[in-house]
């Protein structure tokens, strides 16, 4: 499948490393009515994956699925290697993640692992498999979805934020890594972004939609940014918070 960038930028082709998202989704279309025709989505072999399949390519993009759970690492060279054997991949977007239940994970600590191993360790492994091929065809982008939660730790989703506190660093430290291979790391920061998933969740600061948050990456990859925030003026948001006393910081996140 060739695989190639418009005299724009725009991605031809795309890897969706959790092809269910609904902010991959969302990305996808956009770049798709930009030109994007090529697309695979990995992800847990499901009805769900195989209908988003189908959407997309009604919308015209030749999209395939391909088996990928966060949970094994061990899997993730093997099954992502196939897609990069059929051809250069211009975009990679690492968009799964869990949100988990904070106050049942507190008590429970095998399901709050299960949090931190999909959110960081599985994105560690993937991203690292992805970083590698993309490197060996010389460019690419590596888009990550990390989160505003991520910036300080709340009482209400410390586990959740912690495990997005280590993506985030680690995405920027891949950056530095790849910086001059060709190869573009870029760290996506949303709020609170509403979804299936968040429905019936208390909505933090500015919230955002899976659409705002796809149309921040295209602008993203066209600026080359390395970090984008969602939306824009959350950065100054987070900025404060992120340096409030602790004593103040615990009032105002206590729950």
């Amino acid at each position: 499948m060739p695989a190639h960038k418009d005299t724009f930028g725009t991605p031809r082709s795309l890897l969706l490393l959790g092809g269910t998202s609904e902010i991959a989704l969302a990305t996808a279309r956009r770049l798709v009515a930009r030109g994007a025709r090529t697309v695979w989505l990995a992800g847990r072999p499901s009805p769900a994956l195989e209908a988003a399949a189908a959407h997309l390519r009604r919308l015209g993009a030749d999209t395939r699925t391909v088996p990928f759970d966060a949970l094994d690492s061990e899997a993730h060279e093997g099954a992502l290697g196939k897609v990069f054997a059929e051809g250069a991949v211009d975009l990679v977007l690492l968009a799964f993640g869990v949100l988990g239940d904070q106050a049942t994970d507190e008590r429970d600590p095998v399901a709050a692992a299960r949090v931190a191993q999909t959110n960081y360790t599985g994105a560690v492994s993937a991203g690292l498999v992805c970083a590698g091929a993309l490197q060996a065809q010389g460019r690419g982008s590596l888009v990550v979805l990390s989160s505003a939660a991520g910036e300080r730790a709340r009482r209400g989703d410390f586990i959740y934020g912690s495990s997005k506190a280590g993506l985030d660093v680690f995405a920027q430290g891949l950056g530095d890594a790849l910086h001059g291979t060709g190869v573009h790391v870029m760290v996506v920061r949303p709020g609170f972004v509403r979804t299936r998933g968040t429905s019936g969740r208390a909505e933090g600061p500015l919230p955002t939609t899976p659409e705002q948050v796809a149309t921040a990456i295209e602008l993203g990859l066209r600026r080359r940014s390395e970090v984008v925030w969602v939306p824009g003026s959350l950065r100054l948001v987070m900025s404060a918070l992120r340096h409030l006393p602790r004593q103040v910081f615990r009032r105002l996140t206590s729950v």
